[in-house]
């Protein structure tokens, strides 16, 4: 079961080395983790989107999270209605027979090309973590030399009641 985890901690150092040990020493499997300054100074947010093994797991991953020195807030927003992006950069092999194809299969997407050389092409991307997989998988025939991805990152949507019962949520 795929949940996404926000955390506030002390911007220190160790900080990510403590929670990310914890997590896998409880084998919660990380399948993505951002990291990055708040508005508040000397105060990070951090976002996991971790494989939980049952729904009974999931109060204690935010119970042992909440232990950890410098957290300072943990919130399960699963359940919530969030906003959630993610930045790919994607290395893909072109020609010029075929860059204006890619061009054309990417503009949909609202990416756009960085850089090209004689070679490749590099083209950035930010959305939906599905947004991002359909267009690996369009780009996949031309030969993907390289791919990075940053990871989630969300905030849920405005303000909203401590549980939501009948209130509908918006996947990621």
């Amino acid at each position: 079961m795929r949940r996404i985890i926000t955390a506030t901690v002390q911007n220190s150092s160790g900080v990510l080395n403590r929670i990310t040990g914890m997590l896998s020493k409880r084998a919660f499997n990380i399948d993505s983790i951002t990291v990055g300054t708040s508005e508040v100074e000397g105060i990070s947010k951090m976002t996991f989107v971790v494989d939980v093994p049952d729904e009974s797991k999931i109060e204690q991953l935010t119970k042992q999270l909440n232990k950890q020195i410098d957290v300072l807030k943990v919130n399960d927003i699963t359940d919530y209605s969030i906003v959630a992006r993610e930045l790919a950069l994607i290395k893909v092999g072109s020609t010029n027979a075929n860059r204006s194809e890619i061009q054309g299969a990417i503009e949909p997407f609202r990416a756009r090309v960085l850089d090209i050389s004689r070679d490749s092409m590099i083209i950035e991307v930010t959305g939906k973590p599905d947004k991002i997989e359909a267009l690996v998988d369009l780009l996949q025939p031309y030969g993907i030399i390289e791919l990075k991805r940053t990871g989630v990152t969300a905030f849920r949507r405005g303000k909203q009641p401590k549980q939501l019962q009948d209130i509908g949520t918006i996947s990621i």
